[in-house]
């Protein structure tokens, strides 16, 4: 009941999102402009400022990003092969197969916030900081090597990507930005937390899609439920415990990120599929990540 409770603001967020984007008000041309607003602005403000106001303690770091890389490649491997049972072709399997190990990290900082305040939301930001780029690297990779783009520019031009790196480096050199450009970075990345919750609701679907059931139930099962047992056991291993533990944890049960939709449509994969697993996953998470948090919290 206190996951519930914890995490019913953040949720409400997202239905208001689905609410809205019924409404004659908010055609689609709208939530199209804000994905790209948070793709491309908001989002990677979030990940620059986050990576680069908290201190990186090498004794924390390392054990948190070793544990979720181990969990992430896990998922990779076992949402590639899952994905590719069913008619489909190649480049409709991987694109699926991602929403088996990304994370929406929207979700994440509100629930991480919520429930363990700003440990937590510190702890979330700088996990999510070191595995946006692997995630969305795995997924450029996957996507790209079916269909016949370049692999080089597609990562060098990811925004994602950009905004982690530079964060990190900024944070190990203890550069700081100047006052005013501070300021200004801050109100975008207190936009993004919001903003991404009310367009994850937006991007809810649950039609139009001909996806297979048995690999859409592998990918779901692997996002939902397999990462989260394989965190558990990897932070074990990792000798993580309290925050670290349960942070990495709640990550690795997050639903499905919408940009993984973002990143299909771009390299014609199946957008439709990938859409309606992200929201699959996302409605599933209403119920399982208020469990999850009472087990780890």
């Amino acid at each position: 009941m206190d996951g519930i409770r914890l995490l019913a603001p953040d949720f409400a967020l997202i239905l208001l999102g689905a609410t809205l984007r019924r409404l004659p008000g908010f055609p689609q041309a709208f939530w199209s402009g804000l994905e790209q607003l948070i793709y491309f602005v908001l989002f990677p403000a979030l990940l620059f400022t986050a990576l680069l106001r908290n201190p990186i303690e090498p004794a924390t770091a390392l054990p948190l990003f070793g544990a979720g890389l181990a969990a992430m490649a896990c998922g990779i491997v076992l949402s590639v092969v899952l994905a590719q049972l069913g008619d489909h072709t190649p480049l409709e399997a991987v694109s699926r197969a991602q929403c088996g190990f990304r994370f929406n990290t929207y979700i994440g900082l509100a629930a991480a916030t919520s429930a363990m305040g700003q440990a937590g939301l510190a702890t979330m930001g700088l996990l999510c900081g070191l595995m946006v780029p692997f995630a969305n690297a795995a997924s450029v990779v996957l996507l790209a090597r079916h269909a016949q783009t370049r692999l080089l520019p597609e990562l060098a031009r990811n925004p994602l990507i950009l905004a982690t790196l530079s964060g990190l480096a900024c944070n190990l050199l203890g550069w700081h930005l100047p006052a005013a450009a501070d300021a200004g970075l801050t109100r975008l990345a207190q936009a993004s937390v919001p903003m991404g919750l009310l367009a994850v609701g937006a991007a809810l679907r649950f039609k139009g899609t001909r996806i297979a059931p048995l690999p859409a139930v592998g990918v779901l099962a692997v996002k939902l439920l397999a990462l989260p047992v394989i965190a558990w056991f990897a932070a074990g291993v990792a000798g993580l415990s309290g925050t670290p533990r349960a942070v990495l944890v709640l990550w690795a049960g997050l639903p499905s990120a919408s940009s993984a939709y973002i990143l299909a449509v771009r390299l014609g994969g199946d957008a439709a599929g990938v859409a309606w697993l992200i929201s699959v996953s996302t409605l599933v998470a209403m119920l399982s990540l208020p469990l999850l948090l009472g087990l780890v919290a």
